[in-house]
């Protein structure tokens, strides 16, 4: 009897995990106004847009004109660990990231603002509430990335 609990119960987180992992992007992905959508109220999503600390990172300020970076950027983002570009732009990057662990599938999006010499980033989470900081790790390693090639001070 214990033992059928047991398998019963790791059916059920499989199965659960399974779901989470398939989960289809959220429908606030892309531009609008302008903009990146805003993080929402779970601890889940990073942005560069944000202005509390729980969602908030700093801006990526180019170093170099934005018609030379904007390629840069993308080599960057496509050589983070688990992550295919899904969709690219002159202005616009939707990439996928699998997390190691659990193989659930977040969103990150970046936005080429070349008038204020940036690029707007969020990385959210498509499924739960935590995230265990994966997000905020990802746009730290991308922001590494893109220092190391020269790409934003």
């Amino acid at each position: 009897m214990k033992r059928r609990l047991l398998a019963l119960a790791f059916a059920l987180v499989l199965g659960v995990s399974w779901i989470a992992c398939a989960a289809p992007p959220a429908d606030d992905l892309g531009i609008r106004d302008g903009a990146l959508a805003p993080c929402p109220s779970s601890p889940n999503c990073v942005s560069t847009a944000a202005r509390d600390s729980r969602h908030g990172t700093e801006p990526l300020v180019l170093a170099m004109p934005a018609a030379r970076a904007w390629p840069l950027v993308e080599e960057v983002v496509a050589a983070l660990p688990g992550t295919r570009i899904v969709a690219s732009t002159p202005d616009y990057i939707h990439a996928e990231s699998t997390t190691r662990l659990m193989g659930y599938v977040d969103d990150l999006e970046l936005l080429l603002q070349a008038d204020e010499g940036r690029v707007a980033v969020r990385s959210a989470s498509r499924t739960g509430w935590s995230d265990m900081g994966a997000n905020r790790a990802r746009v730290d390693e991308l922001r590494r990335g893109l220092v190391a090639k020269g790409v934003v001070e």
